[in-house]
């Protein structure tokens, strides 16, 4: 592994312990520090986060012209400038200001970053690559929320500010370490002989459907993040320690298993491992809800065995589909194309907590919903395949 991966894997873990220690407290640190009502606070955060939305556009134009590291060190800045924001905010307007800060910086991030992963690795391939981003993300971030728990047990409120100040603190580290230690190719305006030129995006339909058809993907994780707590404990009446130690189990299994996941999938196409993926997020939905018939002494131990379906999705899933993404896109309009495919996530961001509002309708609706968009995805994504560019349906073309 070469020193420039080695960082960048390095800044990324170091960026990602940051937000666990806060972005899981930020409603809980203005309700409790800045003392705004939960309502207020929640729709503080969802205005800027909205708002955030508007980054994508200009972050894929950013990554074609200054390169994908620029736009992560830009990034990493702007979030950091944000948590600053909310380490002084007194009121609504700061807070919206830091929301949009941090979802703004965020964004930039999610737009550039495997852009990036792809520009250091030294593999054709970049499936592996992914996987092992996403194995030292998530568990950077599992053991940052670790870390917030001790400060919170051990500061009281002032554990919530010492987790803020830690995030900012982190971020502009990692900007310095990928700034310092990782170099990358200069953007080349002009696509290499061979490869797919660009037609612009909004006439690229299949990829726009690839957007589309990911989004029903992504609804599933998104569902998995907001409704399982709700879920657990709303509707069936589970300890309240059980939704962290589920969401513990998925960090966990993610943090260790991506690499491994990949090598069993590697017989299948890219279409065929996120089809697997699809059909396991649909057992996860029915085997979820027969959780209504389990005894409640057994009600732990099931749901903790359930979440592996769950992480299991996410492993075959994941690597998959930055991959895919990664590879149908046209090399001089990846920074474009792939900071579109965010959109893909961020969709499902918005539609998952009405999704979870249909808790109060039916404890089976959503499970339905959620099972559907799965399937449905699966269906769209095999119609989708013969459109895609060959060697990014089958890399072994």
């Amino acid at each position: 592994m070469t020193r420039g991966r080695l960082t960048l894997l390095a800044a990324l873990g170091i960026d990602n312990f940051g937000s666990g220690l806060f972005l899981p407290l930020t409603l809980i640190y203005l309700t409790h520090v800045v003392q705004l009502p939960l309502a207020v606070a929640g729709s503080a955060v969802t205005a800027g986060t909205l708002a955030g939305l508007l980054a994508p556009p200009l972050a894929g134009r950013l990554v074609d012209l200054i390169g994908p590291r620029a736009v992560v060190i830009i990034s990493q800045l702007v979030q950091a400038i944000g948590a600053c924001c909310y380490l002084l905010a007194d009121g609504v307007p700061m807070v919206v200001a830091a929301a949009l800060l941090i979802a703004g910086g965020l964004q930039l991030f999610y737009c550039s970053l495997f852009v990036l992963v792809a520009d250091v690795s030294s593999e054709v391939l970049k499936d592996r690559p992914f996987a092992v981003v996403t194995m030292v993300r998530a568990g950077s971030f599992g053991l940052g929320a670790l870390v917030a728990g001790a400060l919170l047990t051990a500061w009281g409120p002032a554990g919530y500010q010492v987790a803020l100040v830690t995030n900012a603190v982190t971020l502009v580290i990692a900007a310095l370490l990928l700034g310092i230690g990782v170099s990358t190719p200069r953007p080349s305006p002009a696509p290499e002989s061979g490869i797919r030129r660009p037609t612009g995006l909004l006439r690229d339909r299949p990829y726009l459907a690839l957007i589309v058809v990911s989004s029903l993907f992504g609804l599933s994780l998104d569902f998995f993040l907001v409704g399982m707590p709700v879920f657990v404990l709303d509707q069936l009446g589970g300890p309240s320690w059980l939704p962290g130690a589920i969401l513990a189990l998925l960090t966990t299994v993610t943090s260790f298993g991506s690499t491994a996941a990949l090598r069993l999938t590697r017989h299948l196409t890219r279409i065929g491992a996120m089809s697997l993926g699809s059909a396991l997020y649909a057992v996860w939905c029915v085997v979820s809800l027969a959780a209504v018939a389990v005894p409640a002494p057994w009600l732990p131990a099931y749901l903790l065995t359930v979440t592996l379906v769950m992480a299991a999705a996410n492993l075959v899933f994941g690597p998959r589909s930055n991959a895919l993404a990664e590879a149908a896109a046209p090399r001089a309009a990846r920074g474009r194309y792939l900071a579109s495919y965010q959109y893909a996530f961020a969709s499902a961001q918005i539609v998952a907590p009405a999704v979870v509002a249909l808790f109060s309708v039916a404890i089976w609706l959503p499970w339905v919903v959620v099972a559907a968009a799965a399937v449905a995805a699966s269906v769209g994504l095999r119609a989708l395949a013969p459109r895609l560019p060959p060697h990014a349906v089958d890399p072994r073309t």
